[in-house]
């Protein structure tokens, strides 16, 4: 079976977005979709215009959290960055996904997919996010189903590490993993963060990737597409 290509963008702000452009106008070349991961508290501006246009364009559009910048009150472990949904117990996270789902609505964007912080998402999410009408939860190892309880197994590649020592090892294992998933056939999950296309290494790397799942006959699509597909 031919392998589905996803690619999820993050971290898009106004400093970042001439190149989160410049990916996007690279992946359209290659008939590849792009799913864009968007914070609820990003607000009006440039980059909700942008990736507006990109929604109508064909592009899928996923809740990334509400606020990244606030530390959640059930935080028991310490993750790096804020990884915001990863233990939240459903009532809290049934608030935040009231507030977000509010401050979508004002900036005009319909969204019923989810990707949590970190790609870590609590059960008490997970439940919080089915009782407000969300169909799909995107995490680091699984694409869920949230209506039908389909559960489709496929990690997240991304540069993980900042460190300049490792990125010539991160980028060949990037690309060693589009090849290698691509040939199983299944979901081929490739994920950047707006910051790492400041370095032409990864950007090319990411570039790269894409390459060798297509011509591993992958295919582009997007998070939304699938859920189309379980429904």
């Amino acid at each position: 079976m031919d392998a589905r290509l996803l690619v999820s963008l993050s971290g898009i702000t106004p400093r970042t977005l001439h190149r989160c452009a410049d990916l996007a106008a690279e992946l359209d070349r290659r008939r590849v979709p792009l799913s864009v991961l968007y914070a609820a508290r990003t607000g009006g501006g440039p980059v909700t215009e942008w990736v507006r246009t990109r929604a109508r364009a064909g592009d899928s559009v996923l809740l990334h959290g509400y606020d990244h910048t606030v530390t959640p009150t059930h935080r028991t472990v310490y993750l790096g960055k804020k990884a915001e949904f990863a233990t939240l117990p459903a009532h809290e996270a049934r608030l935040r996904l009231i507030a977000a789902k509010a401050a979508l609505d004002n900036a005009g964007l319909s969204v019923d997919g989810f990707a949590p912080p970190r790609w870590i998402a609590s059960q008490g999410t997970l439940q919080a996010l089915a009782e407000h009408g969300f169909r799909l939860c995107a995490d680091l190892g699984a694409v869920r189903d949230l209506v039908t309880g389909e559960v489709r197994r496929a990690r997240v590649s991304e540069f993980t590490s900042q460190s300049h020592r490792t990125e010539t090892v991160r980028c060949f294992a990037l690309v060693l993993a589009a090849a290698r998933a691509a040939r199983r056939g299944g979901l081929v999950r490739l994920g950047v963060d707006a910051t790492d296309l400041t370095r032409p290494g990864l950007r090319q790397a990411l570039l790269d990737a894409v390459d060798v799942a297509l011509e591993n006959r992958a295919y582009g699509a997007t998070y939304g597409s699938l859920r189309t597909v379980a429904a």
